[in-house]
């Protein structure tokens, strides 16, 4: 048994107490005094993230797969979905073969295939080369490949094929996400109707907000079944954004996510993502060739950081960082809270909320 005291961070709450670990699960948490000021809390959950460590999810490789998890995982991320971007289908349905492995053994949480059936028009970083309309073959042998590992889709609603798509994904037990849209405030709901639950880092990619056509942003945030990913870097989003995102969908329905990409943790430089150069300046990540966002260099303790520096109370951001994605993965009953029966993922982190350990299914990191 392994007690771990500080201020305990749960749903709504800060209290001085400890967590009792027994094998890979919480077996108590309770309120005691203690001299600690270390805050501990859940492990984070990223639904979406690119790389890190100098190391890429994009290109199917399993052994750099295993070293961006294992980079993460030392900022606090016990869960993760690796994020592929717009390709061909084969690397598509070659990393879904790659991957289950590392889906089956607990290093990845699952795949993300950010595309390629997203818009032209809002591909941002994606490589316009790859994108194309929904194929239903395709995401069919992906899915069935992938027996479990294929855990999310992002789409553009407006796309030919797409609400059949995303149907078809929610029937199927995928997260359909919403992302790289040019669609009516209309077609996003409709997308809704059809089972989309995710907006893919909201406002990024996305037709922008007009107070005659709302867009995508105002419907993924007026709807109470969607899940909004946040960057929250301070490129991606203004504090100011980031922090009515967050009040609007409330902590519940907001989700802090890295978009990262292997630059995280490297120095500035030339990169590559999806076949498309990437120049990192200022830990900032854009194409060379237009200056689009490219991802970001973002860890999920810098995520949750910058959250509570823009205004957030810290209850609220760790539930963005971990209870709430891991509900929408549909994982709330194993993970993402620090509660009795729940696999033991906590981070504990200094007054300053800096890391200072992490650990997964009760086993301390490093």
């Amino acid at each position: 048994m392994t007690r771990v005291t500080g201020r305990i961070v749960r749903a709504g709450a800060v209290v001085p107490g400890y967590v009792e670990v027994d094998g890979p699960a919480i077996a108590a948490v309770g309120e005691h005094p203690t001299d600690s000021v270390d805050y501990v809390v859940p492990g984070f959950v990223d639904l979406h993230c690119h790389g890190g460590g100098g190391h890429t999810f994009t290109t199917g490789s399993p052994d750099a797969a295993r070293a961006a998890a294992a980079f993460h995982l030392r900022h606090g991320t016990t869960t993760m979905l690796a994020s592929l971007v717009s390709s061909r289908y084969e690397l598509m349905r070659d990393a879904t073969a790659a991957y289950r492995p590392l889906v089956a053994d607990g290093t990845l949480a699952g795949l993300h295939f950010e595309g390629p059936y997203l818009s032209g028009v809002r591909c941002g970083a994606q490589n316009p080369a790859y994108l194309r309309d929904p194929a239903p073959d395709e995401l069919s042998a992906l899915i069935e490949l992938g027996a479990g590992a294929v855990r999310m889709v992002t789409i553009a609603p407006e796309l030919p094929g797409a609400l059949a798509a995303i149907a078809d994904l929610a029937q199927a037990g995928v997260i359909a996400a919403v992302g790289h849209t040019d669609a009516t405030h209309e077609q996003t709901r409709a997308a809704v109707r059809a089972g989309a639950t995710v907006a893919t880092h909201l406002c990024n990619g996305m037709r922008p907000v007009h107070h005659r056509e709302p867009g995508p942003v105002v419907a993924l945030l007026d709807s109470p079944s969607v899940i909004c990913e946040l960057v929250a870097d301070g490129v991606h989003l203004h504090d100011g954004m980031l922090t009515f995102a967050a009040h609007a969908a409330g902590p519940g329905r907001a989700a802090l996510v890295t978009d990262a990409m292997d630059a995280a943790g490297m120095p500035d430089g030339r990169y590559d993502l999806g076949g498309q150069e990437v120049t990192v300046a200022d830990r900032v990540a854009r194409l060379t060739r237009d200056g689009s966002i490219a991802g970001s260099t973002l860890t999920m303790d810098a995520a949750l950081r910058r959250a509570v520096g823009a205004g957030l109370a810290l209850t609220d951001a760790c539930a963005m960082a971990a209870t709430t994605p891991a509900r929408a993965l549909g994982l709330a009953d194993e993970l993402g809270a620090l509660e009795a029966g729940l696999r033991a993922d906590l981070v504990v982190l200094t007054p300053d909320l800096q890391v200072k350990r992490v650990m997964r299914a009760g086993s301390w990191v490093g």
